[in-house]
């Protein structure tokens, strides 16, 4: 079986995040994002370029969930695809362009949080059964 692949950005948040909602109630998640460039010299170092910047969006649950969690400046890595229009801006037709994500969250290269997780229980029956199982692991004589 081959691995599922799609692509990916990674980015900072560049604006406050806005969450809106269509005639049917399903959310819409917008933020603008940058995007900093680097060149590699010669000698193994890197000097930044020009940063740019670009629109991203989810939908749905997921939209609701990224803009509790997300907040200007957060860095982000995000799964999904480009998805490309043309619109009508001043009498002329611009093609425009937005990453559509999937998935998103933060960047654990360049971010500090704590993870806060619910413990896993295990249901009353189980617990309190019998392990039928053999042991993993087998003492030899030797």
């Amino acid at each position: 079986m081959t691995i599922h692949t799609q692509q990916s950005l990674s980015g900072f948040i560049a604006a406050q995040p806005q969450l809106a909602f269509n005639a049917k109630g399903e959310a819409r998640f917008w933020v603008r994002i940058g995007q900093e460039h680097f060149e590699r010299n010669e000698d193994g170092t890197f000097t930044q370029t020009e940063t740019t910047y670009h629109d991203l969006v989810m939908f749905r649950r997921n939209a609701e969930r990224a803009y509790a969690m997300f907040n200007k400046g957060d860095v982000f890595i995000a799964e999904g695809y480009t998805h490309t229009s043309t619109r009508e801006r001043d009498g002329e037709t611009v093609e425009t362009e937005e990453f559509v994500a999937k998935r998103l969250g933060h960047d654990s290269a360049r971010t500090n949080y704590i993870l806060q997780r619910r413990r896993n229980q295990l249901p009353s029956v189980a617990a309190s059964a019998p392990s039928t199982a053999k042991p993993a692991v087998r003492p030899v004589a030797i």
